[in-house]
């Protein structure tokens, strides 16, 4: 009975420790899928739209890179947000759609890409429309939140 206690109180403490590694805590957040940036595409829109130049720059990271079409990058999101004033304009809109987006397999790194439009009105106060397509790329930072860290574009004057 002696040797035969150890052994049970051993296997007890094993159990307990492979069933609270095999049980999710509620702390545990989920992992991150192609879905998760639409939505997060979705709502990153949404803040632009409602709150203009600083919704939108609320989804950068801190050491992002813009990479504006037919000009020279843009390193910062310091740097990126004194040409952004444009989003405050209320004749200005910018609207987008992520096509298509993937992860990797660690869940931590992601891209986005698709169609989006610019809409405001020139010097004679006529309704234009810029069209294009852009691709971001979205890091998980230390705090869990997504944020971009590179963005390109291309504009083009017809949809394609």
């Amino acid at each position: 009975m002696k040797t035969f206690l150890p052994v049970l109180i051993s296997a007890f403490v094993v159990g307990m420790i492979v069933l609270s590694m095999a049980r999710p805590t509620a702390s545990a957040s989920p992992k991150a899928t192609a879905d998760t940036l639409k939505q997060l595409e979705a709502e990153f829109m949404k803040a632009t739209a409602e709150k203009g130049s600083q919704g939108y720059m609320s989804y950068y990271a801190d050491n992002s890179v813009e990479v504006p079409n037919g000009a020279a990058l843009i390193e910062g999101k310091t740097n990126i947000a004194k040409d952004m004033g444009f989003l405050d304009d209320k004749n200005n809109r910018l609207v987008w759609t992520p096509i298509g987006a993937d992860i990797s397999s660690s869940a931590d790194l992601g891209y986005t890409y698709g169609n989006y439009e610019f809409h405001s009105k020139n010097k004679d106060g006529k309704a234009t429309v810029e069209y294009g397509k852009y691709t971001s790329i979205w890091k998980q930072q230390t705090d869990g939140s997504w944020k971009v860290v590179l963005d390109m574009g291309n504009a083009s004057p017809q949809p394609k």
